[in-house]
């Protein structure tokens, strides 16, 4: 499974978060580098698809199992200024980050004279240039070693020396701060550029800044339009408290809030939207069950995500959009009404299918 690292410096509220969204309920120490080892989490992506097709499916009382996909979350050490360098607990951190295939950054959006900020003040752009100068810095230096093997070889070897232009290409917007996802170069995915990697932006914020923001948020948000990636708001102890709550409990504090649904909704969404991942489903009596393949991905891909078997064997999936289904109210009804499609081996799977895959073996 394709995991998301929660990264961040020393009490952001990275693992506050990281216990709301695997339900942990263990306070998080105050004090820097209250994470020593990454954890990681399994959080299910909440869909009101799924329970749409569960109502449709139902006889009676009886209603059919509902199966959500999951995003993975990995906790990740705090990082400091000389991370790069090995200060703190640095070389562990960019170890961690390089497992991981898309980065949560949390950012502190909240004054609060108790909880130490490891600068000494709160200044959520400065955290931000900190963590991806850092990042940018780590992967100047992988490209600095790679580039004189590769500048060895790249001589009378069109491809090396293709490769070569790209990295050097890479490697000049890095010296000048660009991020390798923003620099439009292309670096080949086998250097494991850490800036390379997509990220959310999360600005945790206190409690009465969670409806609208603040000035800090806003700032964050800019930065994170600039180089096209997505925002989330969040409180990160409104959402530890959530955790600790029943359903009806928590939307009725939500309301009070002036909030429609948890940031870590958002948040999980988010996830899996960075890690270029869509969701089709499967539904019937027995069973509704969402399933993710990579965004671009073929019928037969999507049957491998069921089985390998259904991958081997594909022959041809019926598939209709799920809000089609609902509105027909059966999958008899949608056939009647041609509302049913046939796709083959080269039918691109949409976010939102409901498949059903015909396979021999």
């Amino acid at each position: 499974m394709l995991a998301v690292g929660i990264v961040g410096l020393p009490n952001v509220g990275k693992s506050t978060l990281f216990n709301a969204i695997t339900k942990a309920g263990v306070e998080a120490a105050n004090y820097p580098f209250a994470t020593i080892d990454k954890n990681v989490g399994v959080v299910p992506v909440r869909d009101p698809r799924l329970d749409a097709l569960a109502d449709l499916y139902a006889k009676g009382d009886r209603r059919p199992p509902v199966v959500p996909t999951a995003v993975e979350f990995v906790d990740i050490a705090g990082l400091v200024r000389g991370a790069s360098k090995g200060e703190g607990l640095g070389n562990q951190f960019l170890a961690n980050i390089r497992e991981v295939a898309a980065i949560a950054h949390v950012v502190r959006c909240f004054e609060d004279d108790d909880v130490v900020h490891v600068e000494g003040t709160v200044d959520p752009m400065r955290d931000v240039a900190t963590i991806e100068t850092e990042l940018i810095l780590a992967d100047i230096g992988t490209l600095e070693r790679r580039r004189e093997k590769l500048r060895r070889s790249a001589k009378g070897d069109a491809e090396a020396a293709e490769v070569l232009a790209r990295l050097d290409a890479t490697l000049a917007a890095l010296q000048e701060g660009v991020p390798a996802r923003a620099a439009g170069t292309e670096p080949p995915a086998e250097f494991g550029l850490l800036t390379a990697k997509p990220v959310i932006y999360v600005c945790n914020v206190a409690e009465d800044d969670l409806a609208s923001g603040n000035a800090y948020v806003r700032a964050v948000e800019a930065h994170a339009a600039s180089e096209g990636a997505e925002s989330v708001v969040i409180s990160a102890r409104i959402e530890q408290e959530l955790s600790e709550l029943g359903d009806e409990e928590a939307a009725e504090f939500l309301a009070d809030l002036g909030v429609e649904e948890p940031g870590l909704d958002r948040l999980v969404a988010a996830g899996a939207r960075a890690l270029g991942l869509i969701t089709f489903l499967t539904a019937g009596e027995k069973e509704v069950r969402a399933w993710t393949v990579r965004d671009g991905a073929l019928a037969p891909e999507a049957a491998g995500a069921i089985h390998s078997d259904m991958q081997r064997g594909f022959i041809r999936a019926e598939t209709i959009d799920w809000e089609e289904l609902v509105r027909a109210g059966s999958m008899t009804a949608a056939r009647a009404a041609g509302k049913v499609r046939t796709e083959g081996k080269a039918y691109r799977v949409r976010d939102g299918d409901v498949m059903h895959i015909l396979f021999s073996v």
